[in-house]
């Protein structure tokens, strides 16, 4: 059985899995595509934690983490288990990791599985990002995940490829893309088809418009733990590229 790919995906607005797009078609495709793995690894941007964590909860509460979006949205359960044995293995796997019995899956989570795995029926194991610390930091956290791939575990990470609200609400229906959302994205697409892990990990300083694209890096850090759960030496595959509401870039990588 060839292994599935480590994925990063732009995870959108809450509104993305009830609003049609072309990202939301791409989600709703991409499972069928992968296939179906034995269960499903996924860190959010929206679960930050000091030290890496790890919910072994059985069944995953869907927690609806924002607020002013439409009243649908706020009745969509993704009502998939969890996997406390297999939860407790991905914790030992990373280095001083904690357990939560009780963490649920945030929108980041739930909004691309819901698309990918509409039948809520395969275990997921959520795993926390860690904010405060750096690109390298989540390489490694990727990495220690990677050998989970080997027996048809999906790693997934969601997050943003670009995320500055600020520009999003000042962002006017007819303007044009940004210059410096296409500059970052631009650069990371050609860095990730280049295999440059020096460079992904150094971004803050080496990509076109980091600080812009990524006021706070938490929804670029989950692109990183896929990265590094991919096989060294080969380079990741851009699956998907595309700008929504004119600042939202909706990219997607797959790392085998």
């Amino acid at each position: 059985m060839s292994r599935l790919p480590a994925l990063f995906v732009s995870h959108g607005a809450p509104t993305l899995v009830i609003e049609d797009s072309p990202a939301r078609s791409f989600l709703a495709g991409l499972g069928r595509q992968l296939g179906r793995p034995e269960a499903v690894v996924v860190l959010s941007a929206h679960w930050g934690t000091a030290r890496p964590m790890v919910g072994t909860a059985p069944a995953l509460e869907t927690i609806h983490d924002f607020y002013g979006f439409p009243e649908a949205l706020y009745r969509v359960r993704y009502p998939a288990a969890g996997d406390p044995a297999l939860a407790r293995e991905v914790a030992g796997l990373l280095e001083g990791a904690g357990l939560d019995p009780a963490r649920g899956l945030d929108h980041g989570a739930w909004a691309p599985l819901l698309l990918m795995y509409p039948e809520a029926d395969i275990p997921v194991v959520p795993v926390s990002i860690q904010p405060e610390r750096d690109a390298t930091h989540h390489y490694r956290l990727g990495e220690a995940l990677r050998p989970l791939r080997d027996r048809n575990i999906l790693v997934l990470a969601s997050g943003a490829a670009s995320h500055n609200l600020g520009a999003y609400r000042q962002q006017r229906p007819d303007d044009p893309v940004p210059a410096w959302l296409a500059a970052f994205t631009g650069w990371l697409a050609a860095s990730i088809a280049a295999g440059d892990t020096a460079s992904l990990l150094d971004f803050e300083r080496t990509a076109p418009g980091a600080a812009m694209n990524h006021p706070t890096t938490e929804h670029v850090l989950p692109l990183f733990a896929a990265l590094g759960a991919g096989t060294p030496g080969v380079p990741g595959r851009q699956l998907y590229a595309g700008v929504e509401h004119g600042v939202i870039a909706m990219d997607a990588y797959g790392f085998d």
